[in-house]
């Protein structure tokens, strides 16, 4: 999408919303006159679906906006080459020290360039005696006894990009790089005891602060793309960009759903898979969010908006500064249609009309996650907070693949490993909103 096109969305998006309110407020007068409405909720509907298109369409060049403000460079291929292959090793030494084995010496980045060549050949055609001496030499620098061998980092690069631009939480949350199987830190939430006392009272001792710790563990998820052998031999296939693709999908959505509904057995505890409570910070037990109810099982409330300000009132002022919407499409759906209920009865929403700027709700950044849970009773379908202080996600430096011509004939697998883990480790930060009278 160029600049002109942008400019024609943008100002699409903004005569959709003019006619969404439009008709929206005749749908809301009809219904009050006791009128027939199904051509006004069916005009409504399409308005609808009109601008999360366009949303969509802006949030991809917003995305490509924040890719070309990067920093370029002189010599890009071999800067390139020396950025990688200060990854490779680095992603290496994490390897060897996590199996507790000894720290090989760095390889430079001609070693490394024939590694990459070398890798995606063996990957291509499965005979490693095809490769030359150097190159199976090279291949030796990345092998461990269960025949994996770690991807070089433009194809990591590649796959975390696709993760990262599909889950909204890598770009909510903290994310980690961890060389151990879990990070552990210090929850300190406790406060010191004191009170008043007289020149010649007595000083009894006073309750001294306790503190406790959390863990966050790295899972293992995998991901095992197939294809013939016959296509591979015969096909002038990008096998980087292919495996990258495959693989960075797989893992968006292994992991996406499991940072917020993940159960913690196996996976990532998700930020909405934790108990909630309808009770303030300060009568709330540590380990559970707080949540508001709608006033309605399954849907907001008809004429209240109140829980949305007796969310953002619950706060303490410090998680307000970055605090952001976070929601499921049928939500924002239903959120368009809210009003103030004051004298200037006010929409809620507002989307965004300029570049680079995420919609708004009640002044506060909205982002889309269709991996929150789905509306229902009592559901847990709208989140707001400083996500950065609630949630936590840590990844295993490293990924490996292996190539396996023999279990599933004629096709070759391509099993790729990764570890990743995430949990909650501030529940103050975060409060749900609950749909539930």
């Amino acid at each position: 999408m160029d600049l002109i096109e942008l400019k024609k969305v943008i100002e699409d998006q903004g005569t959709a919303w003019e006619q969404f309110k439009k008709t929206n407020d005749e749908l809301i007068a009809a219904k009050a006159d006791g009128k027939a409405v199904g051509d006004l909720e069916t005009k409504l509907a399409k308005i609808s679906e009109d601008m999360d298109k366009l949303a969509e369409l802006k949030a991809d060049f917003d995305k490509f906006v924040l890719a070309s403000q990067r920093p370029g460079a002189g010599n890009k291929e071999r800067e390139d080459l020396e950025a990688e292959a200060k990854s490779w090793n680095a992603m290496l030494r994490a390897d060897f020290q996590s199996k507790g084995r000894a720290i090989p010496a760095e390889i430079s980045v001609d070693q490394y360039a024939q590694y990459k060549s070398a890798f995606f050949s063996l990957i291509r055609h499965g005979d490693i005696e095809r490769l030359s001496a150097d190159e199976r030499k090279a291949m030796s620098a990345g092998s461990d006894p269960d025949g994996g061998y770690l991807l070089p980092p433009t194809t990591v690069g590649r796959m975390v990009k696709k993760v990262y631009e599909q889950s909204t939480m890598r770009q909510l949350a903290t994310v980690l790089s961890i060389s151990t199987d879990a990070l552990e830190g210090i929850v300190d939430n406790d406060e010191a005891d004191a009170g008043w006392v007289s020149e010649m009272g007595a000083r009894n001792d006073t309750d001294t602060p306790q503190v406790g710790k959390y863990r966050i563990e790295a899972h293992e998820m995998y991901a095992q793309p197939k294809v013939t052998q016959k296509l591979i031999d015969d096909s002038a296939t990008n096998v980087e960009a292919w495996l990258a693709d495959k693989v960075g999908d797989k893992f968006a959505r292994v992991e996406g759903s499991a940072f917020w509904t993940g159960d913690g057995v196996g996976k990532p505890r998700g930020l909405a898979a934790y108990p909630t409570a309808a009770t303030s910070d300060d009568s709330r037990a540590w380990g559970t969010f707080e949540h508001v109810l709608t006033g309605a099982n399954g849907d907001f409330h008809t004429t209240k908006i109140d829980p949305l300000q007796d969310m953002i009132g619950a706060f303490k002022d410090q998680y307000l500064q970055n605090a952001t919407f976070a929601m499921r499409r049928e939500v924002r759906t239903k959120i368009r249609k809210l009003k103030t209920g004051t004298s200037d009865d006010r929409y809620l929403w507002e989307p965004s009309l300029q570049a680079g700027q995420p919609d708004r709700l009640l002044g506060y950044a909205a982002r889309i996650d269709q991996y929150i849970p789905a509306i229902g009773t009592g559901s847990l379908s709208l989140a707001f907070g400083d996500f950065k202080e609630a949630y936590t996600i840590v990844d295993r430096i490293g990924v490996r693949t292996l190539r396996d011509p023999y279990t599933a004939k004629p096709y070759i697998r391509f099993y790729s490993t990764k570890r990743t883990g995430g949990g909650a480790i501030n529940f103050e930060a975060v409060k749900f909103l609950k749909f539930s009278a």
